[in-house]
């Protein structure tokens, strides 16, 4: 999605109104509906448009160093995020010998034009989610870094889930719009991204599923709903550790 695109700048702009702190819930989550609704749109028509000419929108990587606070956890929105388009990702943990810190670098696969989706919905959803996390106190007695990161599991969560309704309700409402094919295309993708992945990473594992002690994941959830996305497409495997 480049600014020259009408499209992506209106989506651009439904999301800056979304971010915005002072925005009334319900307005938050109308604005950000509305750009969910416009990028999947955007999506089937870049896949429809690459399935006649693939070099339209070839398979690419983009990489992410994820630092900071909540590392492992705003890792997880970004696969939460990506896995919903129909990418692959694998990732590192490392250690930033200067500060002492760890960190995570995250290589997503996909096509250029998800990719360029999943960049835009990584950056808007952290910055959601840092600002609902401003506003909630966990229970007495409990961590607050704790309940924090059980929140942000059910936001990414809830985001995950939303954003594959988003893309199925696109992809049927392509079909019915006369698009014939638009799942059956999606799909296809989805296989070559896989295949492109594999042949980067053969050897790529499975990463253990977390365990978290915190209550937030309701409200996070809850949050991460308020995100309102859309409809359900095929697709998403859990996170991949490098070897």
């Amino acid at each position: 999605m480049t600014e020259q695109n009408p499209k992506a700048a209106m989506i651009r702009a439904l999301l800056a109104k979304a971010e915005d702190p002072a925005a009334h819930p319900k307005e938050a989550q109308a604005y950000f509906a509305k750009a969910a609704a416009l990028m999947a749109k955007y999506g089937i028509e870049q896949a429809m448009l690459a399935d006649a000419e693939p070099s339209t929108d070839e398979l690419d990587m983009r990489e992410f160093k994820i630092e900071g606070k909540y590392v492992a956890d705003r890792s997880n929105l970004l696969f939460a995020i990506s896995h919903a388009l129909g990418a692959q990702n694998v990732f590192w943990g490392l250690t930033d010998w200067d500060t002492g810190k760890r960190y995570r670098r995250v290589r997503v696969y996909a096509h250029a034009s998800t990719l360029a989706r999943i960049e835009v919905l990584f950056a808007t959803l952290q910055l959601q989610a840092t600002n609902g996390m401003k506003h909630i106190r966990p229970q007495y007695g409990q961590s607050t870094t704790s309940y924090r990161k059980s929140w942000l599991a059910g936001f990414a969560s809830a985001v995950r889930q939303r954003l594959q309704l988003a893309e199925e309700s696109a992809a049927q409402e392509a079909e019915r719009s006369g698009s014939t094919g638009a799942e059956l295309v999606l799909v296809k993708r989805e296989q070559a991204v896989e295949a492109y992945f594999k042949s980067k990473h053969p050897k790529v594992k499975t990463a253990p599923k977390r365990r978290l002690t915190g209550t937030g994941w309701r409200d996070g959830v809850k949050a991460g709903a308020r995100a309102d996305l859309g409809s359900k497409r095929v697709g998403g495997s859990r996170a991949a550790l490098a070897r």
